[in-house]
C-alpha cells in the first residue's frame, strides 16, 4: 500500500500544469480589429490608387481646377494670417519673458524665424484647414452622395474621382503651401511689430537675431510639409465625403470625422517629416 501511494505521489507531481486557455471572445475580438484595419487599409489604398489614375483625365479635372483653388486656397489665406499674427506675438513675448538675464534679446528674432518657419506655421495653419478645408469637403461630396448626385454623374459616364476629387486634391496640395508662405511672412512680421512696439527691442536687434541661423532649409523644410499637409487633408475629406450614407446625420459625422482623422494625420506627418528629412539632415550635418 505504501509504495502504491509513494507511485501515485510520484506521478502526480510530474504531472504538467494546464496552460489557462485563451477566452474565444479575447480571439474573436482580436481576429475581428485585424480584418476591420486591414480592410480599411485596402480601401484606402484602392482609393488613393484610382485617385492617381484618375490624373490621366485631364478634360474632365481641369475645368473644375480653378474653383477649387479660390476656394479652398484663396478664401483660406484671412484663416491662416489671423493664426499667423497672434502667433507671432505671443512668441515674441515669451521668448523675451524666457530670456531675460543670461541669453541675449536679439535672440527673440531668431526665435520667431524658426519657430514659425520650421513648426508653428504650417502645423498651426494645416489644423485650422482641416477643420475648414476637409470638412467643407466631406460636407459636400457627402451631401452629393446622399442625394444621388454623385450617381447621376456615373450615369453620364462621369468619373466622380476624376470630377470631384482630383481638383480639390489638386487645390489643397497646391494652396496649403501658399497660404503657409503667407503666415510665415505674417508671424515674423506680427512677432517684429511686438518686439519692437511692446519690448526693448530695437528693429536692427530683432533682424540681427532672425538672421542668425536663418537658413533657405528652414523654409524649403515648412512649405513641404505644409503641401503633404494638403494633399492628407483632401483625400480624408473626399474619402470620408464619398462614403456617406445615411442623411443629413451621415453628413455631419463624414464632417466630424474627416475633421479628427485630418488633424491627427496632420501630426503624424509632421513628425514623419521631422525623424526622416530633418533628423536626417542633422546627422548629414554633424
Amino acid at each position: 500500500m505504501l509504495g502504491k501511494e509513494i507511485l501515485v505521489h510520484d506521478m502526480s507531481a510530474e504531472a504538467p500544469t494546464p496552460v489557462p486557455a485563451i477566452p474565444r471572445s479575447i480571439v474573436g475580438e482580436l481576429g475581428r480589429v485585424t480584418q476591420r484595419t486591414l480592410a480599411a487599409a485596402g480601401s484606402i489604398s484602392r482609393f488613393v490608387w484610382a485617385t492617381a489614375v484618375a490624373f490621366r483625365e485631364v478634360r474632365t479635372w481641369a475645368p473644375e481646377t480653378i474653383g477649387q483653388l479660390r476656394a479652398l486656397g484663396v478664401d483660406s489665406i484671412p484663416l491662416g494670417l489671423f493664426i499667423a499674427a497672434f502667433t507671432g506675438v505671443v512668441l515674441a513675448l515669451l521668448a523675451s519673458y524666457s530670456f531675460t538675464g543670461a541669453v541675449p534679446l536679439y535672440f527673440v528674432g531668431t526665435l520667431v524665424g524658426k519657430t514659425i518657419t520650421l513648426e508653428l506655421a504650417p502645423v498651426l495653419t494645416g489644423l485650422a484647414l482641416a477643420g475648414r478645408v476637409g470638412a467643407n469637403i466631406a460636407a459636400e461630396l457627402g451631401t452629393m452622395r446622399v442625394t444621388e448626385q454623385i450617381d447621376a454623374l456615373e450615369t453620364l459616364a462621369y468619373d466622380p474621382i476624376a470630377y470631384l476629387v482630383v481638383p480639390r486634391v489638386i487645390a489643397g496640395t497646391v494652396m496649403f503651401p501658399v497660404i503657409v508662405a503667407a503666415a510665415m511672412i505674417m508671424g515674423i512680421g506680427c512677432g517684429w511689430i511686438a518686439s519692437a512696439t511692446l519690448l526693448d527691442l530695437s528693429s536692427a536687434q530683432f533682424v540681427k537675431g532672425l538672421r542668425l541661423y536663418f537658413q533657405t532649409f528652414d523654409v524649403e523644410y515648412g512649405l513641404v510639409k505644409s503641401a503633404s499637409f494638403g494633399l492628407a487633408v483632401t483625400l480624408v475629406g473626399a474619402r470620408r465625403g464619398l462614403r456617406t450614407a445615411g442623411g443629413a446625420v451621415g453628413v455631419g459625422r463624414a464632417a466630424t470625422s474627416s475633421v479628427v482623422y485630418s488633424a491627427v494625420l496632420i501630426l503624424v506627418i509632421d513628425a514623419f517629416w521631422a525623424v526622416t528629412w530633418l533628423l536626417g539632415r542633422s546627422a548629414t550635418a554633424s
